[in-house]
């Protein structure tokens, strides 16, 4: 039987909303309604609400650098910029010069953020051996990924809609979302 998980609301024990994975979505509607800032990642929309429920403050946004969004057209020997915000206009240009299965990946992402300076066909030229590895590590924030990745290395003969069965049973219990072996006990009421 799946435990009922407290709804984010004023009230709810700062403890207990750690306890628990809320949504995104959840948590920026929750942070509009009481009068937070709803930008940010999970991870600061969390460290905000828990905030407000300790101690009943508001925390401001955190001011990240301006991010530089460009206007001009990307060409090959265009210089990655600054701060880059990977726009529609970016993938746009990768699309064109790599083809239309290109995807933003998290690692390349980070490699054209930690390589201003370089041009855009450097970053064409690095992008298939960026995109071929796997990644050793999913970040945090993408809490379904890593639970759907270890549910699939633990359990090959299964199905997505089974491995989502077991991730909806895992994020209504308090604790961590990792996924273990008990989580199967989910497919028995199937």
């Amino acid at each position: 039987m799946t435990e009922k998980r407290p709804e984010l609301k004023v009230g709810l024990k700062p403890d207990t909303f750690l306890d628990y994975y809320y949504l995104k979505a959840e948590l920026q509607l929750f942070c509009q309604e009481q009068g937070l800032a709803k930008s940010g990642s999970k991870a600061e929309l969390n460290q905000r609400i828990e905030h407000f429920l300790r101690t009943g403050q508001r925390l401001a946004a955190v001011n990240e650098e301006q991010k530089a969004v460009r206007t001009e057209e990307i060409t090959l020997n265009s210089l990655i910029e600054e701060n880059i915000v990977c726009s529609e206009k970016h993938r746009t240009f990768f699309r064109r010069e790599l083809g239309e299965t290109f995807s933003f990946k998290v690692a390349f992402q980070k490699w054209l953020k930690s390589n201003a300076g370089k041009t855009y066909r450097e970053a064409v030229e690095v992008y298939s051996e960026i995109a071929a590895k796997k990644p050793e590590k999913i970040d945090s924030q993408f809490e379904y990924n890593t639970y759907i990745r270890d549910f699939f290395a633990d359990n090959q003969g299964c199905s997505l809609q089974e491995a989502i069965v077991c991730w909806k049973y895992k994020r209504a219990l308090p604790g961590d979302n990792k996924y273990h072996a008990a989580d199967l006990k989910a497919l028995e009421t199937c």
